[in-house]
């Protein structure tokens, strides 16, 4: 997160305000993606107010930013509510200004989605059209259930191929958990590995090879940077400077590159949805469920809070009609009730709209183009 512009010099306030909230977010051990939101949002928060200190700032003024959001700027309900998380933080934690309740706001719609899951076929045409780490990250998030954040944290610490278990550490709420390791990802994993020692090994040579490391460890253990345990599964092929110690590091493979290499595969294949990384963990928690797995141990794996999280994958099985069997399906055209499994047409298998001739059905207008329905070989 860049310096430029967050000094928040603002109008009769404390000239280090920026710092103040830095200080708090770091001492609250909040991720660095937090703090970049939070300092985003109270940023724009001020801009709002025409450079007002926050502190001459009242509850109506929260209510018309956030008002602003949803109406003029028609933001989502989740974006506006990440804004709202930011200032109240800002008063509660940094400028210890608790606010009252803040009414009458006006919310942005939040719209009830299922989400868009692949197909398990489709799935493998994506992953056919990737190449390299893009590729195994991707294999990675869809076998694991991981978020990409998550994934592309992952260190060789945390992976054990002997009980064929990988840790997410950090997960969403600050918590660790389980899940498991693909047996087909284990050679493409241990290839991986040994470009990341060449990759350690050069950096070390000229000086270099500190991964970063997590809260307090780097003085607890000033040379567990250094150590092959702590390093990125997936590093990044350019280092950058830790704005807070000063110190050269490599960091992990950015997000962006996943995003757009999954993106380019799908519409390299004509996908039938949006992919996205996300699409991936979708698809891991509906394909287990569809294969009969407990939803609790899918929760698990998932590391959602509550089960009512994970529920939302029961709509999107592949039963259609959330699993319900209508009674059309088992009538005959004569208005018969026939058991279930039978053929519609009891006419010694030639249904209606087979040639009489050759038996070939008829596919019809706009039917599929074949008995794969469409989906590519």
């Amino acid at each position: 997160m860049k310096r430029e512009g967050m000094s928040f010099y603002v109008e009769g306030g404390p000239p280090l305000l920026y710092e103040k909230i830095v200080h708090v977010l770091r001492t609250g051990k909040y991720s660095a993606r937090t703090e970049e939101v939070y300092v985003y949002w109270i940023k724009r928060y001020i801009r709002f107010h025409d450079g007002r200190h926050p502190r001459s700032l009242t509850e109506l003024d929260v209510n018309s930013f956030l008002t602003h959001l949803a109406v003029d700027a028609n933001l989502s309900a989740n974006t506006q509510a990440q804004a709202l998380h930011a200032v109240l933080f800002l008063y509660k934690k940094v400028l210890e200004r608790p606010l009252d309740r803040i009414q009458d706001v006006v919310r942005a719609k939040r719209p009830i989605r299922v989400p868009q899951v692949l197909a398990r076929e489709w799935v493998a045409v994506v992953f056919s059209a990737m190449r390299g780490v893009p590729q195994l990250v991707a294999m990675l998030l869809y076998g694991t259930g991981m978020r990409l954040n998550e994934g592309l944290s992952v260190r060789i610490k945390d992976i054990d191929f002997k009980r064929g278990e990988v840790i997410v550490r950090d997960g969403k709420g600050a918590k660790d958990r389980v899940t498991m390791l693909p047996k087909q990802l284990h050679q493409p994993l241990e290839r991986q590995l040994l470009v990341v020692r060449w990759l350690r090994d050069e950096d070390l040579a000229r000086g270099l090879g500190h991964a970063p490391l997590p809260d307090a460890l780097a003085r607890k253990y000033p040379n567990a940077a250094t150590d092959w345990a702590w390093q990125w599964v997936f590093p990044a092929r350019t280092h950058y400077v830790d704005r807070r110690t000063g110190m050269r590091h490599r960091f992990h493979l950015h997000e962006t590159v996943i995003q757009k290499a999954l993106r380019e595969a799908a519409l390299a294949v004509n996908a039938p949805i949006h992919v996205k990384p996300h699409t991936l963990r979708h698809s891991f928690a509906t394909h287990l469920l569809e294969d009969g797995y407990d939803i609790r141990t899918v929760q698990e794996l998932l590391g959602h809070h509550d089960v009512r999280t994970t529920e939302k994958y029961l709509h999107v099985l592949n039963r259609g009609g959330l699993g319900v069997r209508s009674p059309l399906d088992r009538l005959t055209i004569d208005g018969r009730e026939r058991p279930e499994g039978t053929p519609l047409h009891d006419d010694g298998g030639q249904s209606p709209s087979a040639s009489p001739d050759t038996g070939a059905e008829d596919p019809g207008e706009g039917g599929p183009t074949g008995s794969n329905g469409g989906l590519p070989e």
